[in-house]
């Protein structure tokens, strides 16, 4: 009986103490971008590069991170495409997404490139770019999509 103390209280504490770890992702757009509402599908379009403009006729560009198993977990959820696909895609597409290595350096190529279209965690989020709703919910709202 004792023994199964000393094991039970550590596996509680790991189970129910640890932190959550959820993926709560952004979809952030250029501040000239005029959009503020995307559907899910639509998204998972341009993510795809099935729809190559935006309404106003600019380029989309996609940034990605290089590795980030938030945002794969994210695409895989939300566009329904998984890593070998991603990569393939990259690969096919190389002169509308651009691969970074961090949330700063995807809020840096949105900022710069009127066209893109970025993920990043919502943490990351500051004034320089546009936070688009997904299905008319923003980050953090029951429903949101992107997490």
């Amino acid at each position: 009986m004792r023994f199964l103390r000393r094991v039970t209280l550590p596996i509680f504490l790991l189970t129910f103490l640890t932190p959550c770890f959820g993926h709560h992702m952004a979809v952030v757009v250029n501040k000239e971008n005029s959009v503020g509402n995307l559907t899910a599908v639509h998204f998972g379009k341009m993510i795809r590069l099935e729809v190559k403009k935006w309404p106003d006729g600019k380029t989309i560009t996609v940034v990605l991170h290089k590795d980030s198993a938030g945002e794969i977990e994210t695409l895989e959820h939300l566009v329904k495409i998984n890593a070998v696909e991603l990569k393939a895609l990259e690969a096919a597409h190389k002169e509308s997404i651009v691969l970074v290595d961090s949330d700063a350096d995807v809020l840096k190529m949105v900022q710069s490139m009127p066209g893109a279209i970025g993920l990043v965690e919502l943490h990351s989020v500051d004034n320089t770019i546009n936070v688009v709703r997904v299905d008319g919910k923003l980050p953090m709202e029951s429903g949101y999509l992107p997490h």
